[in-house]
């Protein structure tokens, strides 16, 4: 199917490719966002990463001390129990730490991850079928029209008179009456001046440039 991404007016073309950018700087915003959120979290895991590593550290000499205690004759032993103790507490001391920055790290990524994709999925959804509707509308009338052969011959009149029957079911009564009291009537008794009016109003309202007929 052939699409049509911008409307051959100026005024709405530079609406859609305003709103295009719009989005784009929107989700560059967001990933941005993202990463400063992911950073600012993944910074708290710093104090938790030194918690294990000082605690590990303590563990590995508390369990050489209790080592080199239980060699000592007779009291060995008894000297190396509480050491081995300290030296186990401190090894679990260790691995909270690191289960803690594990969990900040983790964290880290899903709030990163939300921030920066949750809005921009939300306004793509609401963006994307908007655009993607107009150029597939746009693209099929512009097709089908083929404006260059469009002319006062009976082809091009047919063509006319299709647009403004399209016209009555498709615009707003206000921009109706506003080409004629009666578009209905005057479309019926093939009145020209009313009828490539609507013709012209559908075709903006597909994004076609004007008839040059």
């Amino acid at each position: 199917m052939p699409l049509q991404p911008y409307a051959a007016s100026p005024v709405r073309r530079a609406r859609q490719v305003t709103a295009d950018v719009a989005v784009l700087l929107w989700s560059v915003v967001c990933v941005l966002t993202g990463v400063v959120v992911h950073g600012a979290v993944a910074a708290l895991a710093e104090p938790a990463r030194s918690l294990a590593s000082g605690a590990g550290g303590l563990r590995d000499q508390l369990g050489g001390a209790a080592d080199a205690a239980g060699r000592v004759p007779l009291v060995g032993d008894e000297l190396a129990s509480p050491l081995t103790g300290a030296s186990g507490s401190a090894g679990d001391l260790a691995a909270a730490g690191t289960d803690l920055a594990t969990t900040v790290d983790h964290l880290a990524t899903v709030l990163g991850v939300a921030v920066a994709v949750l809005p921009v999925l939300l306004v793509v959804a609401l963006w994307l079928p908007v655009r993607l509707r107009f150029a597939r509308r746009a693209g099929a009338a512009r097709a089908w029209l083929d404006d260059d052969g469009a002319g006062a011959g009976p082809t091009g009149r047919s063509r006319t008179e299709l647009l403004a029957w399209r016209a009555l079911a498709n615009q707003p009564l206000t921009a109706l009456a506003a080409v004629s009291p009666d578009p209905l009537a005057d479309v019926r008794g093939g009145d020209p001046r009313t009828t490539r009016a609507l013709a012209a109003l559908e075709r903006r309202a597909l994004g076609l440039p004007p008839d040059r007929a």
